[in-house]
């Protein structure tokens, strides 16, 4: 599988967001390679990890995000699910699992409902080892100042707008992966 041939597929013009898409995913991926390496005991896939961190957001094209050059018509928070979509399409069914997986530390069907998010009303959590090192990892990275890695501190802190819950989990990954 090749994570590139994929980008170029939907990201065919040499632009702005195509750039920070690929910055963006490969501070992911490179934080995720870390973690694995530092913890071998994760028995974590590195082929897959890079790929997987390289394809996460692969559905923000299709969004309405000016800030980070993203022209289409669909909400910023469908982008994970978006993603997934394309990358079924594309037979990749592990890897469509990260991309609608990794917001927050995941969407669970409650906060869906509770915030009448517009997505099926289904939990998207991290399951894998793979997948929760990934979201993980996504944390630290911003796409709207892509040259800025958050502390664990300040990357807890941009997820209380999912809850509470959502901080715990961030906080109990980072003391299994740091």
């Amino acid at each position: 599988m090749d994570s590139f041939a994929i980008i170029r597929k939907y990201y065919t013009e040499d632009t702005p967001l195509r750039h920070l898409l690929i910055e963006h995913s490969r501070a992911v991926a490179r934080r995720a390679l870390r973690i694995a390496g530092r913890h071998p005991e994760l028995y974590a896939d590195t082929h897959f990890l890079f790929h997987a961190a390289m394809l996460h957001d692969i559905g923000i094209f299709l969004t309405d995000a000016p800030g980070i050059h993203c022209h289409g018509t669909e909400p910023y928070i469908l982008h994970g699910r978006l993603g997934a979509e394309l990358l079924r399409k594309e037979g990749l069914e592990r890897y469509a699992r990260v991309c609608e997986r990794h917001t927050g530390t995941g969407l669970t069907k409650e906060q869906i409902i509770a915030q009448a998010l517009p997505l099926p009303q289904q939990d998207f959590c991290p399951q894998t080892e793979e997948e929760c090192i990934i979201c993980y990892a996504d944390k630290f990275y911003s796409k709207s100042h892509p040259e800025y890695t958050k502390t664990i501190e300040q990357a807890a802190l941009s997820l209380q707008k999912f809850g509470e819950d959502g901080v715990r989990k961030f906080l109990s990954w980072s003391k299994r992966y740091e």
